[in-house]
């Protein structure tokens, strides 16, 4: 039997002499206490609704209260930024991917596999022919439903160059997959690292670096900044003109707001990139972005891992390894890439490597802002490798033009002038040929000159990414929760 305000006015109106039930007292109460509380949800999901129209980025903690319904159709109109995301159906997605095969896949991570795709105006009208990266959550894996909501959150709402674009997702009964735009040189992790890859030349390395922190100069900007948290070469992807774009925001923060200075959350990230404040005390702030990007511009310099255990135990945590030596220009050479062959100004090297020193900075306060640090880089662009050829040279033999030439007769022999003779030396009494001194000492008719190695440097083949997409080339690499990397496990 429902009970309401009126039946129970009446009711206690038939014999003013008998006050109210307990039982109803107690229900009119709990029927006024739960109106409240559904027109203050009501008032929520509408000003949650409304800040379309103010232009004010929404953040994951307005999705936050399991209290207020959003449907996804909602969060999909009150996204701000002039995004337009397109939602899948899971049918779609059969056909983009040719039913998810094998030969598509691109990699796997926290989140769940990463599948090539191709989609076209016929599949989604409006939406241009362009190759995607379909990321589907593994319900069993690292990462759950808020991971894949904070990507649809921060993807959905902020654009920049150095950002991946977010394309659209499916939401269909327990599958959450969401589709990007398609990187073809994949993971900056896979270039720098994986064997049988060409080398990046030092010219690239630097454009990738300042790439990639522009895109957290962009994060840290915004009206509301947010906190990357999970900066990692892994997370930068390349496209076809290595133009860095970061991935992967399941992990990102909203920053501080107001008087606020750090955000209390749960550690989470990968070893060897976190920042050692963040992880002991769990306090996140701007600067444990830039702690990060100082460890992904270290293995720029180095080539080498931020961790790995088959390095000897003092070599095996990279920056334990290589700050102290970052500050001396005359041990440079001792943290350089190797493969680089000496191909790099060293002035510039330098640089950079007193900013990576700067950005490794045990405590957050002497580090640099990200905007600081993208105009750094930006300065050493202007740098001319004069000095790049330095270390590396190697000998050329070339003919001298004013050598005179031997003439050949018909059977092969020399005509037997006496000059050429004279050029080729005399014969011992026992035939054997004496060489003339006047020719010792320069081979002959030839002399040595060296040139630089400028020729020599290789540059990545467009179509390796493509060769060797069957090997974990992913373009959307996911975050996992604090641990060593995949290739350490």
């Amino acid at each position: 039997m429902k009970y309401t305000w009126k039946s129970m006015i009446c009711g206690c109106s038939t014999n003013r002499e008998t006050s109210p039930l307990p039982e109803f007292e107690e229900m009119m109460m709990n029927e006024e206490a739960e109106e409240e509380e559904e027109d203050k949800e009501k008032e929520k999901k509408e000003k949650v609704l409304k800040q379309t129209a103010s232009f004010t980025r929404l953040s994951l903690s307005d999705f936050s209260n399991p209290k207020v319904a959003l449907c996804m159709e909602d969060i999909s109109n009150s996204l701000v930024g002039g995004s337009k995301l397109y939602v899948f159906s899971f049918a779609e997605l059969r056909v983009m991917t040719q039913n998810f095969a094998r030969i598509n896949l691109l990699g796997e991570g926290g989140f769940g596999p990463v599948y090539k795709g191709f989609v076209d105006d016929k599949l989604k009208p409006g939406l241009k022919a362009q190759p995607v990266a379909v990321k589907s959550l593994d319900l069993e894996g690292l990462q759950g439903h808020k991971e894949w909501m904070a990507e649809i959150i921060f993807l959905g709402q902020l654009q920049h160059p150095h950002l991946v674009k977010l394309i659209g997702y499916c939401y269909e009964e327990e599958q959450r997959v969401l589709i990007y735009e398609y990187m073809p040189r994949g993971s900056l992790e896979n270039q720098l690292f994986r064997r049988y890859t060409a080398t990046l030349p030092w010219s690239t390395r630097m454009k990738i670096a300042i790439g990639a922190a522009r895109g957290l100069a962009f994060l840290h900007e915004t009206e509301k900044p947010v906190i990357y948290r999970d900066f990692k070469t892994s997370n930068i992807l390349l496209d076809s003109d290595y133009t860095a774009k970061l991935s992967d925001f399941g992990l990102a923060k909203d920053g501080p707001e107001g008087e606020e200075t750090h955000v209390i959350t749960r550690v989470m990230g990968t070893q060897g990139y976190a920042a050692p404040e963040y992880v002991m005390t769990g306090h996140l702030t701007t600067m444990s972005d830039v702690y990060s990007f100082g460890v992904v511009l270290l293995e720029l310099l180095t080539g080498k891992r931020s961790m790995d255990d088959a390095r000897p135990y003092r070599e095996q945590s990279l920056v334990e390894w290589a700050r102290p030596m970052l500050k001396d220009p005359n041990k440079l050479d001792r943290v350089m890439d190797p493969r680089l062959e000496g191909q790099y100004s060293r002035s510039g090297a330098h640089k950079a490597a007193l900013l990576a020193y700067k950005c490794l900075s045990h405590h957050p306060k002497p580090r640099p802002t990200m905007t600081n640090v993208v105009a750094l880089l930006d300065s050493l662009q202007g740098f001319q490798d004069e000095d790049a050829f330095a270390s590396g040279t190697f000998v050329y033999i070339v003919p001298n033009e004013n050598a005179a030439v031997r003439p050949v007769s018909d059977d092969g022999k020399g005509s037997g002038s006496g000059a050429d003779e004279e050029g080729e030396g005399k014969r011992s009494g026992d035939g054997r040929r004496r060489r003339n001194p006047r020719q010792h000492g320069n081979r002959g008719l030839r002399h040595r000159i060296k040139l630089p190695l400028s020729h020599l440097v290789t540059y990545s083949d467009p179509a390796l990414y493509d060769t060797f997409s069957n090997g974990g080339d992913s373009p959307v690499s996911t975050p996992t929760s604090f641990r060593k990397p995949k290739e350490q496990l």
